[in-house]
């Protein structure tokens, strides 16, 4: 096996490939990166078992073969070299014992690498996508629904069904929400017309997050949700991930149909008073409270052996005031990802469900549960 490959090309994706891995043991199969070079093309793949990822860039074959190199070290040997072309050369060494090496060098400078390589026969096979049916979603706007939604995953692994992101049609809408039993955030776009009906899936948010990271912001990406599997494509990129198992909660019953009271902030006042009371604020318990009053807003850190802070920002509401507790990282998380100069929220008492959206109302809402008042 032997190949010529740009460096900055490579790179580019031996950088997403790391992404995927998850374990960084030399002696591991899911450590290596799995190489197949034919036609002119070098595909490339990784996997953590749960999640796939494979790509292809052009390259110039002498000889063409396929083999697996540690990931982590691999992407080490290619940030030290020059721009430029590479060669790739597999061997077997004399004095090896019949050893694989990989022989990486600069095609214009005297450098070489040898590195040992793995047979590809242990690499896992990845789930065929070729026979499944794809939908297209605008890039930009599936980006941007996975950015609303999939940091209010749980991170408690005893309820795994909430570790995930909840993917649906509902009509010709497709609706993405995540919760970790305190808070609820949800995003419903009308992306899916003529589409046909597809399973309701819960969906790692690893291999979602990366999809935010590489898709484009231009054109389509193609998803398709069939059996136990969600996979992705865009660009020259293929994603798949296996879907997490169990029963979504019914999220619909925690979505207020009413609420009796609701003020409105300016998003940079917001911003910037909870940066400042989060400094004197428990990052453990993150707790804060909303004095809300006639025209005025204030925020309190909770007192603390450090001391407390507190600051007044103005605010549209007029009635009875309120205190209502609240993690700060619960408004902070969403204010990240909404996209208005003002922001409303809705409440009807100080321990029942509190509303966090945009200011005129978007098709995305963050659900807050309140925190009980020390």
């Amino acid at each position: 096996m032997k190949f010529t490959f740009d460096k900055d090309a490579m790179v580019k994706e031996i950088a997403i490939a790391q992404e995927i891995i998850s374990t960084k043991s030399v002696g591991s199969i899911l450590s290596n990166v799995l190489l197949i070079a034919q036609n002119n093309t070098l595909s490339i793949k990784a996997t953590d078992i749960k999640v796939n990822f494979e790509t292809h860039i052009p390259v110039q074959i002498e000889e063409e073969g396929s083999t697996t190199v540690y990931c982590d070290k691999f992407m080490g040997i290619l940030s030290s070299l020059p721009e430029g072309e590479i060669e790739f050369n597999q061997t077997s060494l004399e004095g090896e014992d019949q050893a694989i090496t990989v022989i990486i060098k600069p095609v214009s400078k005297k450098i070489k690498f040898q590195m040992k390589s793995m047979s590809q026969e242990k690499f896992p096979d990845f789930d065929s996508a070729d026979n499944v049916p794809f939908f297209e979603v605008p890039s930009k706007d599936i980006k941007e629904m996975i950015a609303q939604t999939s940091f209010a995953v749980s991170e408690d692994e005893t309820r795994y069904f909430m570790n995930g992101v909840y993917f649906e049609k509902k009509g010709d809408n497709l609706n993405l929400v995540a919760t970790d039993g305190k808070r609820l955030s949800f995003a419903s776009k009308n992306l899916l017309a003529g589409i046909n009906d597809f399973p309701s899936a819960i969906v790692h948010p690893k291999v979602l997050n990366t999809i935010l990271k590489h898709a484009p912001v231009e054109g389509n990406v193609s998803i398709a949700i069939v059996d136990k599997m969600i996979f992705f494509r865009f660009g020259n990129y293929k994603f798949g991930s296996v879907l997490l198992e169990g029963q979504f909660p019914n999220y619909e019953r925690v979505i207020p149909e009413s609420q009796a009271h609701s003020f409105q902030v300016e998003k940079t006042d917001l911003v910037d008073a909870l940066k400042r009371v989060a400094l004197m604020v428990d990052k453990k318990a993150g707790r804060i409270y909303f004095n809300i009053g006639e025209g005025v807003l204030k925020i309190t850190s909770q007192q603390s052996e450090l001391g407390s802070a507190d600051e007044e920002i103005p605010c549209q509401y007029a009635g009875d005031s309120y205190v209502i507790a609240l993690n700060y990282r619960y408004i902070e998380e969403p204010l990240r990802c909404i996209d208005s100069e003002r922001i409303t929220f809705e409440f009807t008492e100080e321990m029942k469900a509190v509303t966090m959206r945009a200011e005129p109302a978007t098709d995305y809402f963050h659900i807050i549960m309140p925190m009980q008042k020390e």
